[in-house]
């Protein structure tokens, strides 16, 4: 569920626009961020390469439906003398001054996300009820969260009241060329390989909504092109890596494989 990074290695990520130095001035600022988009453009990707550029540990936690508060906030475990107290990854973070990343948070129950809320706002606290604390987050803390509006629901969306607490990003897939040119850096695939590769990319993203309910993701991209310098076939890195993952669909697997062999025919 949670994964702490400190790496030495700057995460590759080329930019779309100003959005390095708009998050830049939201950290500076000391503003929680929410990053909106569909599967697999770059969200996490973009979050790494900030907390690195800003030299700040990044913890990330992929949350999901059966997240407790405590899961993020911490809990009492049993040991050898007794019990002792354990931090949450959201405490860890705003204890230690780390970007906290909450990714997909809509896939938690809304009675757990509301413990970020006093982080979200001039108090910048955390209530430990449990452990009888209040804790006052380190100055370099920061909340940044992402979710896939494609999948919201009534069901599945955050309150107005959690929305309206961060500043946000809206990210979507490259440009066509600049797709190209992050897959071909991201694998050392051929410039020219990796232009056929968004074709198909872009084929399916208009069938989006006409029976796929997501198109194919720069990462499902970047799959296939580590199978084609790999050595597999052009035409079966695609079914494998772009086609099969995303639907189960004869009649669209049957028109996507036809893309796939007019594109690379």
């Amino acid at each position: 569920m949670m994964t702490a990074i400190h790496s030495h290695d700057a995460p590759f990520y080329q930019p779309q626009g100003n959005e390095v130095a708009l998050f830049e001035a939201a950290y500076a600022a000391r503003l929680p961020v929410m990053v909106k988009g569909p599967t697999g453009c770059g969200k996490s990707r973009f979050i790494e390469a900030m907390a690195h550029r800003l030299e700040r540990p990044l913890i990330t936690v992929a949350c999901n439906e059966d997240m407790t508060a405590s899961d993020l906030v911490g809990r009492y475990l049993l040991d050898a003398g007794g019990t002792r107290w354990q931090d949450g990854p959201l405490t860890l973070a705003a204890r230690q001054g780390a970007i906290c990343y909450l990714d997909e948070i809509v896939e938690a129950r809304q009675d757990t996300t509301v413990v970020i809320h006093p982080l979200t706002d001039h108090r910048r606290q955390l209530p430990l009820d449990k452990k009888g604390e209040m804790l006052h987050a380190h100055p370099d803390f920061q909340l940044v969260i992402s979710y896939n509006p494609g999948y919201q629901s009534l069901l599945k969306d955050l309150k107005p009241s959690t929305k309206q607490r961060f500043v946000a990003f809206e990210f979507d897939y490259p440009a066509a060329p600049l797709e190209a040119q992050i897959v071909s850096q991201e694998t050392g695939l051929d410039a020219a390989r990796a232009g056929q590769l968004v074709q198909v990319a872009h084929a399916a993203r208009q069938l989006k909504g006409h029976g796929l309910t997501e198109g194919i993701s720069t990462r499902l991209l970047v799959y296939a092109a580590r199978l084609m310098v790999g050595g597999v076939n052009p035409g079966e890195a695609c079914r494998m890596a772009l086609v099969r993952p995303i639907t189960d669909d004869a009649d669209i697997r049957q028109t996507l494989d036809h893309t796939i062999d007019a594109v690379f025919g």
